[in-house]
């Protein structure tokens, strides 16, 4: 009987820093995946979230030395991520353009449009929110991390998350009050 013993994630970091591509790879199939849909969802753009989440991986290979495990291997690699996306953010500061990544469902064509144009809406919305608000915002409703991590993640108070998210979640109601 063959038994597989899943390595955490902790186990593949160590494995890593001691020149293990093997461990460093596992690490990179288990969470590239979510890597790649955060900064999707903060980037807005396939191909810009897709160059940001192979970036990240790369600066976590580089970091590996420094790793201490004082947070989680996700976090970090959160934190990574987030970093990464917000120095793109920030070096293109202008519209962003929506993808056209999710489509309506088909409950006939006016519902079909309604909802398409609610849903891009919407995502305008969280894209035109500042980085300080998106991050938070998705982070806690759309990756469903707690307060605590994304504290963490950001290095910010618990405090600072809420009032961050409290109003990220008022522009995009206000955003929103059209479709409401």
């Amino acid at each position: 009987m063959l038994v597989v013993v899943e390595t955490d994630d902790i186990q593949l970091v160590r494995a890593a820093q001691t020149g293990d591509l093997w461990a460093f790879e596992e690490l990179v199939r288990r969470h590239e995946t979510r890597v790649y849909r955060v900064a999707l969802r903060l980037l807005g753009s396939p191909d810009e979230a897709e160059d940001a989440a192979q970036e990240a991986f790369v600066q976590v290979w580089q970091a590996l030395p420094a790793f201490r495990g004082e947070s989680s291997v996700s976090t970090w690699l959160y934190r990574i991520v987030t970093n990464r996306c917000l120095s793109l953010m920030e070096a293109r500061r202008g519209y962003e353009p929506l993808s056209e990544r999710y489509e309506a469902p088909t409950a006939g064509p006016q519902r079909a449009t309604e909802t398409h144009d609610a849903l891009a809406a919407l995502k305008k919305a969280v894209l035109h929110l500042t980085p300080e608000q998106r991050v938070p915002l998705v982070l806690r409703e759309l990756e469903g991390r707690s307060y605590d991590e994304i504290a963490e993640i950001l290095e910010i108070s618990v405090p600072a998350v809420k009032g961050r998210l409290h109003r990220a979640r008022l522009e995009v109601v206000v955003a929103m009050r059209q479709w409401l």
